[in-house]
């Protein structure tokens, strides 16, 4: 899986992403692609292979869902959390049940469930088909990946000894913002904006990580603009991590709190990894982030 950035940039995150689906009874289980009059477009896509084609459930099958699929899909999402929390490192979002919360835009939540949104010529209509779980090959995943410069999508296969594809990217200044969206299962759906006003809705284990760099709540700094009492702290923090840890990347986030986080190959598989992370003040001591800085 192996592809690297520029000489002259870097890698501030990679982590496995795909469509959302929809979580609530009606939309359970689909996902359409509109335009902004609502139009299905996904036979307008060019080089799109086909794909199934939804419906939303009926009062009988919602009810049918709430009695069998309702245990089954706790311990489904259960499992689901367990594994994207190894994945995707320390980022797994902790607080509401989403089961237990109301879709917060019902348009795109509950009465139909668009994950792409985008006028003819717009950059979300550029996406990959390979995002879509219903289309791609199997043992086939689709990692995002952001640098200081670009906003890529990668295609790695079966063979993780084979190179990377890099099926899309675009500059950092062509996305206009990145949002959470809590009613998902795990509270792992993601909203990415453009520029032109379409959007993308996608999933990941990464949500607060990746939403936080594409929304640019959290700036990349050298160790050169760290305190004297900050370096201290990185360097005992270094001595702490294992033989096979990256070097460490500083970020300073909105209110000034610098996060330190270091990449380490996890046990579980090739090309994972776990994110060992540290939150400190101007002195080095811990620090506490202001709320959404994450």
């Amino acid at each position: 899986m192996d592809w690297y950035p520029d000489p002259d940039e870097t890698t501030l995150l990679r982590t496995p992403i795909h469509f959302a689906t929809g979580y609530a009874h009606p939309v359970a289980g689909s996902r359409w692609f509109r335009d902004t009059e609502r139009r299905d477009i996904q036979a307008e896509l060019p080089g799109w292979p086909a794909g199934p084609e939804f419906t939303p459930h009926t009062k009988t099958a919602q009810n049918v869902d709430r009695v069998g699929g309702g245990l089954l899909g706790g311990i489904v999402t259960a499992i689901q959390v367990a594994v994207e929390a190894v994945i995707g490192g320390n980022s797994v979002p902790i607080g509401q049940d989403p089961s237990r919360s109301k879709p917060e835009d019902p348009a795109n939540e509950s009465e139909d469930f668009p994950v792409m949104w985008a006028a003819p010529g717009t950059l979300a209509r550029t996406v990959p088909w390979q995002l879509d779980p219903s289309r791609r090959p199997d043992r086939y995943r689709v990692d995002a990946v952001v640098t200081e410069r670009r906003f890529l999508l990668l295609g790695v296969g079966p063979d993780l000894t084979a190179p990377a594809q890099v099926l899309w990217e675009t500059a950092r200044d062509t996305v206009a913002g990145a949002e959470r969206l809590k009613f998902s299962a795990g509270g792992h759906d993601l909203r990415i904006r453009f520029t032109d006003g379409s959007w993308v809705r996608l999933s990941t284990a990464a949500t607060e990580k990746l939403g936080g760099l594409l929304a640019d709540r959290r700036r990349l700094v050298p160790e050169s603009e760290l305190t004297p009492g900050q370096r201290e702290r990185v360097a005992r923090f270094v001595t702490e991590l294992p033989t096979t840890a990256q070097t460490p990347k500083f970020f300073r986030l909105a209110g000034g709190v610098v996060l330190v986080e270091s990449q380490v190959p996890a046990k579980i598989g090739k090309g994972l990894f776990e994110t060992h992370s540290i939150l400190m003040g101007e002195t080095g001591d811990p620090a506490r982030p202001q709320p959404g800085e994450l």
